[in-house]
């Protein structure tokens, strides 16, 4: 597998760029954790599209980057219950 990046996909895309918390301060809500190829010459960079086909730019990119290896430790287990299968099986590990 080439390497890649794990994104959030958040429930408020306009908070994803806007220093990760929402006005009130608390954190972005993340709806589902996909995996991207990362961009050419720029490591741990999300590509364009999700390995699922989702557009990155709205959302965030994860602060725990994978192992640059398959297997289940690429998402971390804090939000293992959201994460994207189409992705989990791109990867590997579904």
């Amino acid at each position: 597998m080439s390497a890649m990046a794990v994104v959030y996909e958040v429930e408020d895309p306009a908070a994803a760029h806007a220093g990760g918390t929402e006005g009130d301060g608390g954190e972005v809500t993340v709806v589902r954790v996909h995996a991207a190829p990362v961009a050419p010459g720029m490591p741990g960079v999300p590509g364009p599209r999700t390995f699922c086909g989702k557009d990155t730019f709205a959302m965030r990119a994860a602060p725990r980057q994978p192992a640059g290896r398959p297997g289940p430790s690429w998402y971390g287990t804090d939000h293992a219950d959201r994460v994207c299968p189409a992705c989990d099986d791109a990867v590997g590990t579904g």
